[in-house]
């Protein structure tokens, strides 16, 4: 398990690398003015002929925006969670350290997405309610890869009914990856916006996923 938990560790980190990289590259390579009103976009060929081939459907925007609500409920279930057995235990170091873990991680989660809405490396390739967007990385997406997969993590762990354990994996599963494809082929995010999201949230993941595995093996 501890040697499991350090690969872990080590890919999310790697991940997170890549992300960083990917970061500089965006900023960096066929930059053109090509965005909404003349914004900067890198990887322009790429992004330009993507988004030529899918378009720019509105309703598969909306369908993912307010499902975007899932991965904030889930948040708040394992917030409750971890409340209920501050209040039993009545000490902050006895609630299960892969729930405190799990806190950390929501923070910086949402550090991560509210530093890049409020510092935008580019703008949405469409205009939202008549305005431009912070897109880079895609936000619903981040949430999402984030969030879902540490709901896999705690079922598989705490959950000993079987047929309730695989349907949530299943649910889990079916639904990041409708939500990372609606978001993809929606035309509201350049595909860069899409893979940067991709490579920060598993970086995170990973990095929250073999922490605990190290946690649990000490």
């Amino acid at each position: 398990m501890k040697k499991d938990g350090r690969k872990l560790l080590i890919a999310g980190l790697i991940m997170m690398a890549a992300f960083v990289i990917w970061t500089m590259l965006i900023q960096t390579v066929d930059v053109r003015p090509a965005g909404q009103n003349g914004t900067d976009i890198g990887f322009a060929a790429m992004n330009l002929a993507f988004h030529r081939m899918t378009g720019v459907h509105m309703s598969i925007y909306t369908i993912t925006d307010w499902l975007g609500l899932v991965p904030i409920a889930v948040c708040m279930v394992f917030g409750v969670m971890g409340l209920i057995q501050l209040v039993k235990r009545k000490n902050l170091f006895k609630v299960d350290g892969d729930i405190l873990l799990l806190g950390v991680y929501y923070i910086l989660v949402i550090a991560g997405y509210l530093i890049f809405e409020m510092i935008p490396l580019n703008y949405r390739p469409v205009l939202i309610e008549g305005r431009m967007e912070a897109s880079y990385p895609s936000s619903t997406t981040l949430l999402v890869v984030s969030v879902m997969p540490t709901l896999a993590f705690e079922v598989r762990r705490r959950m000993k009914n079987t047929a309730l354990r695989c349907a949530l994996y299943v649910f889990t599963v079916v639904f990041t990856a409708f939500m990372v494809i609606g978001r993809t082929v929606s035309g509201v995010h350049w595909l860069t916006d899409i893979i940067g999201a991709l490579l920060l949230s598993a970086g995170l993941y990973l990095i929250y996923h073999g922490t605990v595995n190290m946690m649990e093996e000490k």
